[in-house]
């Protein structure tokens, strides 16, 4: 019986060992804190969420229900206080705040523009469409065509808005529709739609199969002038951090490790990723995860600059006036629980 409890104590002596060197300790009896976190979309550049939530919470304390809300909705849960958390975007942040409602951002897992847009090979095809030509002449392709986004007022829809912009292509002559991921997919291959603004690993699907070619890539800084930009931004309502500042604690040293694992490990962040996206091809799902790597910084912090771009991205694609651009983004994002 004595041996018996002898070897439990030393299994567990030895995971809790090996959760320290991975920096994934547990307080001594803390509290587990239960909250729900909003996903506005099926894509990989949340992968920081997908990989903490199978490797990292449980160890901090944490348990998460992560919720699918689609867009802008996402944010929408955090200000009617359905959900604690949401990934969003820097420009949802500051649009929300000039409009009185205003929320915290605790982490930028993404620190570039994420997006892709592209088009049906057979329409590029027939225009003579050149994929290595600037940007203004590649972005003319978009006028007359019907594109699938995530949601009306995502980072999806203003995407795709400032590469028409930078095409000299007039939104009226772009048709938008509101879909999830899986049905843009379909839709095109049905020629419903001509192209998509989504992030991966959608257009490198599209690509892989030779159904789609790419007009701007936002990772690599298409359209030029908005980057550094905040994007799979963790934002929570101010007063959550105030009145229960352990889960914020939590779940922004989650984040950091998140952030770390997915530099550090990537053959196992790839194996969370497919249990994600089962469906997918792994040369895609390798492709696609090479860009968020290009965009998750350690530590991913939130800089007045990304925000800024948010607000420069808001007014580019008309969501905002000129004068309902911030003059300050202080209060807006925290770095305190970078830690």
């Amino acid at each position: 019986m004595n041996r018996s409890r002898d070897r439990l104590h030393n299994v567990a002596m030895f995971f809790a060992a090996g959760l320290t060197a991975l920096g994934m300790t547990v307080p001594a009896r803390a509290e587990v804190e239960h909250i729900k976190i909003a996903i506005p979309s099926q894509i990989i550049d949340f992968a920081a969420e997908y990989i903490a939530e199978d490797q990292i919470y449980k160890a901090q304390g944490l348990d998460v229900e992560a919720l699918p809300i689609a867009g802008i909705g996402s944010m929408n849960a955090v200000i009617s206080g359905s959900v604690e958390f949401s990934f969003s975007s820097g420009g949802s942040l500051t649009r929300a705040a000039a409009r009185g409602q205003r929320l915290l951002a605790i982490a930028t897992m993404n620190n570039r523009i994420g997006e892709f847009a592209v088009i049906r090979k057979d329409i590029a095809e027939a225009a003579h469409f050149d994929p290595k030509a600037p940007i203004a002449e590649r972005a003319k392709i978009l006028k007359g065509h019907s594109f699938g986004i995530g949601g009306m007022g995502s980072i999806g829809d203003g995407y795709l808005r400032i590469v028409a912009k930078a095409g000299g292509v007039d939104f009226k002559d772009i048709v938008f529709s509101a879909l999830q991921p899986p049905d843009i997919i379909a839709a095109m291959s049905r020629k419903v739609l001509d192209g998509f603004s989504l992030g991966s690993p959608w257009a490198q699907q599209v690509v892989h199969d030779g159904s789609a070619v790419v007009i701007a890539n936002g990772v690599d800084g298409d359209p030029p002038g908005y980057s550094p930009y905040a994007s799979a931004l963790l934002v929570t309502r101010p007063q959550l951090c105030e009145e229960h500042r352990s889960i914020c604690e939590k779940v922004g040293h989650s984040m950091v490790l998140a952030a770390n694992f997915i530099h550090e490990h990537p053959k196992e962040s790839l194996a969370i990723l497919k249990k994600k996206f089962a469906t997918i091809d792994e040369a895609v799902l390798a492709d696609a995860f090479s860009e968020v790597v290009k965009m998750t910084a350690q530590p991913p912090v939130t800089e007045a600059a990304q925000l800024e771009n948010g607000d420069k991205v808001n007014l580019d694609a008309g969501f905002i006036k000129s004068n309902e651009t911030l003059s300050s983004y202080d209060g807006l994002f925290t770095t305190e629980f970078m830690k």
